[in-house]
């Protein structure tokens, strides 16, 4: 918490940039500090995948987790990716609370 303020780091695949930028705005106006992806590599941001783009932004979202007391996973019809698994796992293991944007049945 920052203040009054819970922090709440995104995680998915970029290809659901919409949701993200959905979860985003009604996050925020539910009161929390959103940090999300800093570019969409699954949605036109072709400078992810130049040479050490990606591995540095995947550690940089590590370090989001970081900072955050909780993340939000965007799984749009249940979708998890390898990098998203990996960030679950590693929120998890830092103690922080894991939501879902879609229930998982």
């Amino acid at each position: 918490m920052i203040g009054q303020y819970k922090v709440v780091t995104l995680c998915g695949s970029t290809r659901f940039k919409e949701q993200f930028m959905e979860a985003q705005k009604r996050l925020t106006l539910e009161g929390c500090i959103v940090i999300s992806v800093g570019m969409f590599g699954h949605s036109g941001d072709a400078e992810v995948w130049k040479p050490g783009v990606k591995e540095m932004l995947d550690d940089m979202h590590l370090r989001k987790i970081d900072m955050a007391d909780e993340i939000f996973v965007i799984n749009v019809g249940g979708y998890i990716g390898e990098s998203t698994r990996r960030e679950i796992a590693y929120a998890i293991e830092k103690g922080k609370k894991v939501n879902y944007l879609e229930s998982n049945k």
